[in-house]
């Protein structure tokens, strides 16, 4: 098949050191591309690239495709796309394959990344951190229909994710029936063996690992964020970190004599883009949309007849991984990450996708594996997506978003419009508020089955919560505050 998308480069790059040894985003995206260009052998096929895709992180250029392309001395004026938090980090591959599928691009440039370290760097050596300044829109911007929160939520957890995984992880520890003790050690223990495999990826952000003990408890170096996660459980997005791919038609490969080794192919994914606030969710603990998203990849693995050798589960929370391996019905055996987990490995906002993809394809390269599943997540377990890439050539890429088939299947809760009355309790977290005081946050459920979300910053109740399983239990409230426990 002339047309059947190939990866033919890759790069993975990260910077340590002091402010003026690091680079802003700009120019790691741009040494990124220039090493997965050489990275195919063939620096002509930077000829053929119709497009450029690009998701959105932390940095405020409007369009860094056209400046990479000019920089590259790139044949053609690339069309470029920059994709908001929101939309999945899986889409950029697979709009491009399946453009190039269609014989409407010959290749695609998909790049991101983060100088996060950078800033942080500036704010400790005292430096002043300017980006370079691109106001050139790109030709298309790209955001996700829906709005990823809740009002009520979003007031009592504000836009930091680690609130809303923390919630999603106490009604997961209640659906698996464990103790907190348990879950506290299991996670220890799967987070132990991610920060050992991490200690083996060069590109990988730490260069130390941790004990199961070190990860469990907090302290000052792992200080609680948002219970029951401490920082070792979260994602480290103060890196300094980029990741490009460079997809083409195998027609285009052929032309340029890429050698047969370094091609590896995105044999099938799927997609769950059904959005859902998670005060909102049926169950917090699970997703359906992404359960039949991870039913069809299964079923796509089947029919082709292949073994999957490797896995990198998207890992920004442990609820993800749990989500992730419940949905694929993953034995405990199994490794379950490639780079050794964005705690450890690096989490660079919106384009972790890109850096598990990268490593997954060197290592089929490598002769490693044969075939690997990399999973996504957008938002707060809001959308997922799985991705099977592989060695050896399949007639085409099979794609399926399963969005359309699951919206009747997976409807929103309505929201409670009481203002006072008593509620189950459905998923729970407590932190340390901008003034340095401990709040609970309660996601609730009305006797009619209506959702809501209380606070609480009466110390006695969060120690309570602390020490003792609350999901499933009832709670007294007046307007949003916990009166009565």
């Amino acid at each position: 098949m002339k047309n059947r998308p190939v990866v033919v480069g890759v790069a993975a790059i990260q910077q340590k050191g002091n402010f003026e040894e690091l680079d802003e985003a700009l120019i790691l995206m741009d040494k990124a591309t220039k090493s997965a260009i050489k990275d195919v052998g063939n620096e002509s096929i930077k000829n053929y690239v119709d497009e450029i895709r690009i998701p959105k992180g932390f940095w405020k250029y409007r369009d860094p495709g056209k400046w990479i392309a000019k920089n590259n001395n790139f044949k053609k004026d690339p069309t470029t796309y920059v994709t908001k938090i929101g939309v999945l980090q899986q889409n950029l591959i697979n709009e491009a394959c399946l453009q190039i599928e269609k014989g409407e691009i010959e290749a695609s440039l998909i790049v991101g990344g983060e100088a996060r370290y950078k800033n942080l760097r500036s704010k400790i050596e005292k430096k002043s951190f300017k980006e370079k300044k691109l106001e050139e829109n790109p030709d298309f911007y790209i955001k996700a229909k829906e709005d990823l929160y809740g009002d009520e939520e979003l007031e009592a957890l504000g836009a930091m994710a680690v609130g809303y995984y923390a919630v999603i992880e106490t009604a997961l520890r209640k659906a698996h029936n464990e103790e907190i003790k348990e879950h506290k050690e299991k996670i220890g223990k799967q987070y132990k063996q991610f920060s050992d495999l991490a200690l083996k990826n060069k590109n990988a952000w730490t260069d130390e690992s941790f004990s199961e003990k070190e990860i469990i408890f907090d302290s000052k170096k792992n200080k609680l964020m948002a219970y029951p996660y401490n920082k070792l459980h979260c994602t480290s997005w103060n890196v300094n970190q980029s990741a490009a791919l460079i997809i083409c038609s195998e027609k285009i490969a052929d032309k340029l004599m890429i050698d047969t080794s370094q091609r590896v192919y995105p044999i099938a994914s799927t997609e769950n883009n059904h959005m859902i606030s998670v005060q909102q969710r049926p169950k917090l603990f699970e997703s359906y949309g992404m359960n039949y998203a991870a039913k069809m990849i299964k079923s796509y693995i089947k029919k082709l007849g292949i073994n999957i050798d490797a896995y990198d589960l998207y890992s920004c929370f442990p609820a993800a991984v749990r989500m992730f391996k419940d949905s694929l019905k993953i034995e405990d055996r199994e490794p379950l990450t490639v780079t050794g987990s964005m705690p450890f490995a690096g989490g660079p906002l919106n384009s972790y996708v890109l850096h598990s993809s990268v490593e997954m394809i060197k290592k089929i390269r490598a002769n490693e594996i044969n075939y690997g599943l990399v999973t996504g997540v957008s938002g707060m377990m809001t959308k997922q997506s799985f991705c099977v890439w592989g060695n050896k050539y399949k007639e085409r890429f099979i794609h399926s978003d399963v969005t359309k088939k699951v919206i009747s299947k997976e409807t929103p809760f309505n929201l409670s419009s009481k203002l006072h009355g008593d509620g189950k309790i459905i998923g729970y977290t407590f932190f340390e508020n901008n003034n340095q005081n401990m709040i609970a946050v309660l996601y609730l459920e009305d006797e009619d089955c209506h959702r809501k979300v209380v606070t609480s910053n009466k110390q006695e109740f969060i120690n309570v919560l602390k020490n003792e399983e609350w999901v499933g239990k009832r709670i007294k409230f007046q307007r949003n505050q916990v009166v009565s426990w």
